[in-house]
């Protein structure tokens, strides 16, 4: 049985955490984001061939996404948690009677709902400056939650191991940001030469931007069940390992 007021309860206090921090956590990646889709989408964008039936401003858009929701959502779901095991008030969530299924809940919830208010923010802002078409927004909706999930529990994860400050930057910006620059955010994985099409198809981020081009477009570089099951799996895998940790204490009983 769920707990739901101690959800609520954690769900409120990072709503409320990240509502402190809007300036960082909304508007600069807005900003950020804006200024790829001026550059790359208006300025180049108008010198770039249509990439099949979709202008190049508006085919980058959900790479665009993808590249923001991947590192806002990480970065707030390890400092959410790295937070309070570098002032101790960790414990006070470890001796209250909350258990696994709350915390879980309670952490991803707000994650999804922070990705879900800077995706409509992004997409609003593009609006301005190029116009594109959503073919599926229930299942793009879908599709941010379940990103925005996993990546929150990676995140978490991360939050969890990181002992320091540093290291919590690492992987958003040594491993996660040029990834993703590297997953077809500004091309399309078919356009690239032998063998490096196939080489690319080994980056984890190639799924995750097609997934979310094709509920845009109807179309992307590998299948959309492909995609969904790919993240679907990495989503069952972060959940696995969340739950060794809580069993066992790892690092929050240290």
């Amino acid at each position: 049985m769920i707990a739901w007021r101690s959800t609520w309860s954690i769900y409120k206090r990072e709503l409320v955490r990240f509502m402190r921090t809007a300036f960082q956590s909304v508007l600069a990646p807005v900003l950020t984001t804006s200024l790829y889709i001026l550059v790359f989408g208006g300025a180049i964008g108008g010198r770039m061939p249509d990439m099949g039936t979709v202008d190049f401003g508006a085919f980058i858009i959900p790479g665009l996404l993808m590249l923001t929701l991947l590192g806002e959502t990480t970065s707030n779901s390890s400092f959410g948690i790295y937070m309070p095991r570098f002032t101790g008030t960790i414990y006070k969530l470890l001796s209250a009677p909350v258990g696994f299924g709350e915390t879980l809940l309670g952490f991803v919830g707000a994650a999804a709902t922070k990705s879900l208010i800077l995706a409509a923010i992004i997409l609003l802002t593009a609006r301005i400056f190029v116009d594109y078409t959503i073919a599926h927004p229930f299942l793009a909706l879908l599709y941010i939650m379940l990103v925005a999930a996993a990546f929150s529990l990676f995140g978490f994860i991360m939050g969890i191991w990181a002992d320091n400050f540093e290291k919590l930057g690492i992987i958003p910006m040594l491993v996660l940001t040029p990834l993703t620059f590297l997953g077809g955010t500004f091309y399309s994985i078919d356009m690239l030469p032998d063998p490096w099409d196939k080489i690319a198809l080994a980056n984890p981020i190639v799924y995750l931007v097609s997934g979310l081009r094709w509920t845009f477009y109807g179309s992307s570089d590998v299948s959309i069940a492909l995609s969904l099951g790919i993240t679907l799996g990495f989503l069952v895998l972060c959940v696995g390992v969340v739950a060794v940790i809580f069993k066992t204490g790892w690092r929050l009983r240290d």
